[in-house]
């Protein structure tokens, strides 16, 4: 068979990383396709910029055009990132029949639904392994090794930043801010944090997740999301006297009712799978109805294990354009699931109050509770003096009601504050 040509859609961190996996592997993949991969051309913004691996001059280019028009090209690699140019690139090559392998989860988290649609107009496959957890195979899972389950949940630890910081300040007690300032030296947080920190990252990905895992269209939007920065060493230390670890999860669940797509902080049982995640690493835990429980674990990040899931996918649309055929890469969204509001969600709940320390204020709170059909399964005062912290846990209760409940403490003299909530995931 002959050559297949891919041209590289940027040369950043993970462009890179691809670039050195084609070449350093280049026999052994040519080996098991069949036929030569070589990369054509490649788009930067810089032709003369250093990028530390040795391309040689005249692949690199500044016109999107010399990539995407060129019929040497028979795949083209988006590794650029952001939403534009980047969509409208992609939109362009799957109109001309040239199969599209794609990092980008702010790409597929938004626009999904119209770069579905243009790859099937094209007769081209859009393929998009690398675009959740890096490394870990999980779209390919849930696309094909899980298509014979009806899928219940998916829970994943999805983002490395957050994950890391919250490992640190559970190893160390040290204090959130500290933590996100020696992620930034070490390169595991951007100098703006937020996307991270804030949770869209895990957002974007967790809505691709639920897409695929229930057959129903979810997007950016339909997520509600809450980020870390609320979390304090007193709130890690206190989970982990209750029994459980402080993770930010990307949770998508199927009830009766519809899908819940949700991303925020969640006390995890110390015995559970992914409270044994840490560092930087990610994790996917899956339950399916005939496969029961199943966990997927790697590097969710970096320039290899991204370009691992980056080549593979372009191993197997090259594979595809030789045969002349196209894989399951299409739309799966065939069914129409609402979204349920946060507001309708049930779950456990841990309260951290700092309350005046005197007699009669258990009683007060314990009524606004009870005002509102929240009960408690656990209250332990952590301080005395003036001003006591209770920790409090209650039962699975609808999130209206418990955000009812705190809205009437709140109004209570002798609650100070309700320092902070976090939802606990059993």
């Amino acid at each position: 068979m002959g050559v297949i040509g891919i041209g590289l859609l940027g040369l950043g961190t993970v462009g890179r990383g691809v670039y050195r996996v084609l070449e350093n592997n280049r026999e052994h993949i040519s080996s098991r396709l069949g036929a030569p991969l070589e990369v054509t051309k490649v788009l930067v913004r810089d032709v003369g910029k250093d990028r530390g691996v040795a391309v040689p001059p005249e692949l690199l280019t500044t016109d999107p055009a010399a990539v995407i028009e060129n019929p040497a090209v028979e795949i083209v690699v988006e590794v650029m990132g952001g939403i534009e140019p980047a969509r409208r690139y992609v939109l362009e090559a799957l109109s001309r029949g040239k199969s599209v392998v794609t990092a980008n989860k702010d790409l597929l988290a938004v626009h999904g639904r119209e770069l579905f649609a243009a790859a099937a107009q094209g007769g081209a496959d859009l393929f998009f392994e690398a675009s959740v957890a890096g490394g870990i195979p999980i779209i390919k899972v849930l696309k094909e090794s899980l298509a014979g389950n009806r899928i219940h949940e998916v829970i994943g630890i999805v983002n490395g930043t957050t994950n890391y910081i919250l490992s640190k300040m559970s190893s160390e007690g040290s204090a959130f801010d500290a933590v996100l300032r020696e992620a930034q030296t070490k390169g595991y947080a951007e100098a703006d944090p937020a996307s991270d920190i804030e949770g869209f990252d895990a957002a974007r990905k967790i809505a691709i997740l639920a897409s695929l895992a229930f057959n129903s269209r979810v997007t950016l939007d339909d997520v509600y999301v809450e980020g870390i920065a609320r979390i304090k060493p007193e709130d890690i230390r206190y989970a982990r006297e209750l029994g459980y670890v402080v993770k930010l999860l990307g949770i998508a669940r199927e009830t009766a009712e519809g899908v819940e797509v949700r991303v925020h902080p969640a006390l995890v049982p110390a015995a559970h799978p992914l409270a044994a995640v840490s560092d930087v690493f990610n994790a996917v835990f899956v339950r399916g109805d005939a496969v029961g429980e199943a966990m997927f674990y790697g590097r969710g990040a970096g320039e290899l294990p991204t370009a691992s899931a980056v080549v593979g996918d372009v191993i197997a649309a090259a594979r595809n354009k030789r045969y002349n055929v196209r894989g399951i890469t299409g739309c799966t969204c065939f069914e129409s699931k609402p979204v349920r509001p946060i507001t309708e969600v049930e779950t456990s709940y841990y309260l951290r109050l700092r309350v005046t320390d005197k007699p009669g204020v258990l009683a007060g709170i314990a009524g606004a509770f009870g005002n509102n059909s929240v009960s408690l399964a656990a209250v332990i005062q952590k301080t005395t003096g003036v001003v006591a912290e209770l920790v409090m846990v209650t039962h699975r209760v609808r999130e209206a009601n418990l955000r009812a409940a705190v809205a009437e403490l709140e109004r209570l003299p002798t609650v100070e504050a309700v320092a902070n909530i976090i939802r606990v995931e059993e």
